[in-house]
């Protein structure tokens, strides 16, 4: 089972600002993330640069449109995350509770936590040919 840990963006990592504390926090980041490693279940994990140096694409009919950012209109923005692979949702909980307060220690902030589609959570609304594709370029 894959989770994605989620942590969310703040007004000061949408400014592109670090922690006053960033040294001990980014030590803590590494020290959680070496574990992960050493136990096995890291498949990935990335801060993102503020959304003002991305864009949205918005479908409207059969046109794309490019909406450069920031996006300040968004309540909920992603400052990074960090993908595992675990035997269950406890195991995934459990590595979770361990993750370090992105803001620093003593500071109000939040993690989310989401499980990723696996290719058998679609065995009754897509054909078997097509989960094959997708599995030949590593999406499984």
């Amino acid at each position: 089972m894959r989770f994605m840990i989620i942590v969310k963006a703040t007004p000061d990592s949408e400014a592109g600002r670090f922690p006053d504390d960033s040294d001990k926090l980014f030590a803590a980041m590494a020290e959680y993330h070496e574990q992960l490693a050493k136990a096995g279940v890291l498949l990935d994990a990335s801060g993102l640069q503020p959304s003002s140096k991305g864009w949205r694409i918005r479908y409207e009919g059969d046109r794309r449109v490019v909406v450069d950012g920031p996006f300040t209109e968004s309540k909920e923005l992603i400052a990074g995350y960090t993908m595992i692979q675990v035997r269950n949702r406890d195991e995934a909980l459990e590595w979770s509770r361990r993750f370090p307060n992105p803001v620093g220690e003593g500071k109000p902030a939040e993690i989310e936590v989401r499980q990723l589609y696996e290719m058998d959570d679609f065995k009754d609304v897509i054909e078997p040919a097509t989960a094959d594709r997708f599995n030949k370029i590593g999406m499984e």
